[in-house]
């Protein structure tokens, strides 16, 4: 850890993408204090319990452990001491309508015997896993662990000779489609798509590298849900001296018009806070809107480049049994894949048939359900808010309904019957809850045409000593890239205050 420096940053927000920047920054000796409005921190890494069941409100998959690692590495800890991790095995498991069943292992052994089942040839799936940890290999040197933010630096970092290295002519489905031979396969592959909230026939086929992320590095729970991370790192924050406020809402972001900087943040109770850097763990364009009150025609401009994510309606169910047909983590898959992507991502309509991730944590980890019960999470992915044509309650409780008919045919008979206790998160309550643009679960979408899946840059085009952190910038939506984010943001702090 550096000695201290005699500089104050103030991070607004305390999802992963801010925890890892007020983190990274206080292991280089700056004073750090997060501001976060509501009772705890952990943004979308959310948790509710009742009545003995505990629910995951948001994210439910670990991978890249590494990447959380590093600050406890930095601070001569260890993430074990601080934080339960453990295998899950299978993967996931996928659904067909016609009853087939394939689950996702790392082990190339195990997943040769998934693909026989359905007369997948096993040299496929390792042909496409070669493809996958090239792309892998290649964005992880320089998007990822570089931080590049935009095209100017992405042709820096890698030179035309490693151009058509990417696959970029191709959308994601195009290049899964040509490796495998079954629907089975494409599907599977092409819902990897899935961490980052987008669609696999708009976005660019290098984020087939993220098949890697989960068979390389293995797919991970936190023991007692997932949100003990989120106290886990609370626990360092607070060890390294990090002042965290909570229930701390900034009602603006002040700047200085002479010198083309932020000055600090003034809170809903009209307290003033100065600081040398800000860091918004807010997305970016709720940012800009809410917090600094930028005129329409710049917030309207980055609104086209950066459209949101994909929403989802959160549906969180207490059952008074356990359901063997599911794995720990679960696809139900559309029967026309392509009409639910066009459905969501084009039409933005709620999906007819949508696919259904569904995770019943209980068969890792029985704490979080009363014995012999199950608590279950089942997430459809539907499209953002759209303030024009504004969706009703009704709307999305006529999908619960669709969703809980699928359930009951493809994998959990009279599903309903069984259900004790209910929790649910609409787009409305997702925006209301930690200001996401439009409800959007993961920042913004990864989509070739419209920003080649870059995301906003980590540093402000409009004031110098602005950040921003999480899912809405590079490099985007899922647990560990928010919080590499974080890294990578503190790293543009501290090159800027200290030169």
């Amino acid at each position: 850890m550096q000695s201290k420096t005699n500089k104050k940053v103030i991070v607004v927000g305390s999802g992963l993408g801010g925890i890892s920047t007020a983190l990274s920054l206080a292991l280089e000796g700056f004073d750090v204090t997060i501001h976060e409005k509501n009772e705890k921190i952990g943004g979308k890494l959310n948790t509710f319990s009742e009545a003995g069941y505990t629910y995951d409100l948001g994210p439910s998959i670990l991978t890249l452990p590494y990447i959380f690692s590093r600050p406890f590495e930095k601070a001569g800890r260890k993430i074990e001491d601080y934080v339960n991790m453990v295998r899950v095995r299978p993967h996931w498991r996928n659904i067909f309508e016609d009853g087939v069943v394939i689950d996702l292992y790392p082990e190339r052994d195990k997943m040769h015997k998934e693909a026989a089942k359905v007369g997948e040839p096993s040299e496929n799936v390792d042909k496409f896993l070669k493809y996958s940890e090239d792309l892998f290999d290649l964005i992880n040197d320089g998007y990822f662990e570089k931080g590049i933010d935009n095209a100017a630096g992405f042709r820096k970092h890698y030179g035309l000779k490693k151009f058509f290295d990417f696959d970029l002519f191709n959308n994601m489905h195009g290049s899964v489609a040509s490796r495998f031979k079954t629907s089975y396969f494409v599907s599977i592959f092409d819902f990897f798509i899935k961490y980052v909230g987008s669609s696999a026939f708009k976005a660019p086929a290098f984020m087939n590298c993220m098949s890697t992320i989960q068979f390389r590095y293995d797919l991970w729970y936190v023991m007692g849900g997932m949100y003990n991370l989120a106290q886990g790192l609370e626990e360092l924050m607070r060890e390294l001296g990090i002042e965290i406020r909570l229930n701390s809402e900034i009602s603006e972001i002040l700047k200085d018009k002479n010198t083309g900087k932020v000055e600090g943040v003034k809170l809903v109770n009209d307290e003033i806070e100065t600081a040398d850097a800000v860091v918004s763990n807010m997305e970016v364009i709720p940012t800009y809107k809410r917090l600094l009150h930028e005129p329409d025609h710049f917030v309207n401009k980055i609104e086209k480049k950066y459209e949101p994510a994909c929403s989802g309606l959160v549906i969180d169910i207490g059952l008074d049994r356990k359901y063997e047909s599911l794995s720990h983590h679960n696809f139900l898959f559309s029967n026309n894949p392509k009409k639910h992507f066009n459905e969501v991502f084009q039409k933005k309509n709620l999906p007819g048939d949508p696919t259904l991730y569904v995770v019943a944590a209980s068969r890792t980890d029985s704490s979080i359900a009363p014995q012999g019960c199950d608590t279950i999470k089942i997430l459809p992915h539907i499209p953002y808010i759209d303030p024009d044509n504004p969706l009703s309650e009704d709307d999305y409780m006529n999908l619960k309904e669709r969703v809980l008919d699928k359930m009951e045919r493809m994998a959990c008979p009279n599903l309903r019957d069984h259900i004790v206790h209910e929790h649910i998160l609409t787009p409305h309550d997702i925006s209301i809850n930690y200001y996401s643009n439009r409800g959007s679960i993961y920042g913004v979408v990864s989509d070739r045409f419209k920003n080649f899946a870059f995301k906003a840059p980590k540093k402000s085009e409009r004031y110098d000593n602005l950040y921003f952190a999480g899912g809405s910038v590079n490099p985007g939506g899922g647990m560990p890239m928010v919080f590499l984010c974080g890294q990578k943001v503190a790293e543009n702090v501290v090159s800027d205050l200290t030169a």
